[in-house]
């Protein structure tokens, strides 16, 4: 391959453009077979799709039901991305087919943009081979090519967030002044006023870069505490907002109850109630809605913590479904799965299979030779998808930690070739001896 070209295919700007002309023309293939006019209820339909509209139209952060169209304020959601899909709606029209094709667009500009920290994460850790095979992987990845065109729920948003605050962390280890820290708090800030899933590894992270600059003797203190103070500052205009609206104290979200609920109920029959979700489920709309809001979700969180104390094996059964459609990304048993014949299917779990097992053993190999970052990859790993184990799974939910995984399994099938690659001269050398003895 000539010199110029190679540098072309192995340059991060190179593989986000080809990255998102690709979804680009997934995409416009798409719409050329899609419904007309755009339905109100897929794909941006749902709970978000419901807020969005009713921020364009003037009425505030409120109604996530589509079954009833005025149900009072909400914190169903964290405001950043609602307010980014209401101000297309603004401006293109509320579910109106200009309005998906360009939050589409969005989504796939945030999917290809995530190779860059993917990149940047793969390079520092592992070395430039390992980055551009990662990178070139997401490219093809079939959720990352899937979840940015048939949803527009902020999922590509913070699969792009979060891998950039992994990649940040990383860095830190080199800052010590207070300035970046307070960059990176506000980087939190913006990432879990996205989604706060991503919340459960910040005190992990933090407690990492503290240990690991104490273990270098460098003042620690002040500096967390500076990103501590800026990510608190920057939650505070959304946490004041929800206790004025709702006169209880609501930090970020107000849903937790209903997921737990959803997930640990007597009618959960794999990883979650289905038809229980008020979004589809009239009986339950109309309690929402005759309820409130916050009493609401506090009777659901009731509900669910009730039914755990009560049937614990049954909620063992169920976290360990959730625990197996997470890593696969499938609620089907992989048995079963095989035994349908359906190859999309059957090619979907085990790349899944191959994905999972590889970025476990890139965390171990990570861990066996003590690489000084191993510790947020394992975090990643063993605490981004626990509060889904605990309320209820769907595929999209691990989305965001699929670049941290892509980057661990490139690294396990690096690690594997060198390891070959070492040990051919030294069966070579092995056999030179042997084969100078003489004849007997």
């Amino acid at each position: 391959m000539k010199p110029h070209l190679k540098r072309i295919l192995v340059s991060p700007v190179f593989i986000t453009g080809f990255a998102f002309a690709l979804r680009m023309l997934l995409l416009y293939m798409g719409s050329r077979s899609a419904p007309n006019p755009v339905r109100d209820d897929l794909p941006y339909g749902y709970e978000l799709g419901q807020v969005a509209r009713s921020i364009a139209a003037g009425k505030g952060f409120s109604s996530p039901l589509g079954l009833l169209t005025d149900t009072g304020p909400t914190a169903w959601f964290t405001p950043i991305y609602p307010y980014l899909v209401a101000g297309i709606f603004k401006l293109w029209g509320t579910f109106s087919g200009m309005s998906h094709i360009l939050i589409q667009t969005m989504n796939c500009a945030f999917a290809a943009l995530t190779i860059i920290p993917i990149y940047g994460i793969a390079k520092r850790s592992f070395g430039e081979g390992v980055a551009i095979s990662a990178a070139w992987t997401w490219v093809f990845l079939p959720s990352a090519l899937y979840f940015p065109i048939m949803w527009v729920w902020d999922t590509a948003l913070v699969a792009l967030i979060f891998p950039l605050i992994f990649w940040a962390t990383l860095a830190m280890r080199e800052k010590h002044g207070i300035l970046p820290w307070a960059g990176y708090g506000a980087l939190w800030a913006i990432g879990i006023l996205i989604n706060p899933a991503i919340l459960s590894v910040f005190p992990f992270f933090l407690a990492w870069l503290a240990w690991e600059a104490r273990k270098a003797g460098i003042p620690w203190v002040r500096p967390a505490t500076g990103a501590l103070l800026v990510f608190a500052i920057c939650l505070v205009p959304w946490t004041i907002r929800n206790y004025r609206v709702f006169g209880k104290f609501i930090v970020l979200r107000s849903n937790f109850g209903l997921e737990l609920w959803l997930g640990n109920n007597p009618e959960v029959t794999d990883t979650m109630g289905h038809g229980q979700h008020p979004t589809g489920n009239p009986e339950e709309a109309a309690k929402y809605k005759r309820m409130g809001e916050v009493a609401y979700m506090a009777e659901k969180q009731h509900e669910a913590l009730a039914y755990i104390r009560t049937h614990p094996s049954e909620t063992l059964n169920f976290m360990f479904r959730r625990f197996v459609d997470i890593w696969l990304a499938s609620s089907d048993s992989p048995l079963d799965v095989w035994s349908s014949g359906n190859l999309i299917g059957i090619s979907s779990t085990l790349l899944n299979c191959l994905l999972s097992v590889s970025c476990l053993f890139g965390a171990l190999f990570a861990y066996r030779g003590r690489h000084p970052e191993a510790a947020p990859f394992a975090t990643v790993l063993l605490v981004f998808p626990f509060v889904f184990y605990l309320t209820h799974s769907y595929q999209r939910y691990r989305f965001p930690m699929d670049p941290i995984m892509l980057i661990l399994a490139a690294s396990a099938v690096a690690h594997l070739i060198s390891l070959v690659r070492s040990r051919k001269p030294n069966a070579k050398r092995a056999a030179a001896p042997a084969s100078s003895l003489p004849a007997l």
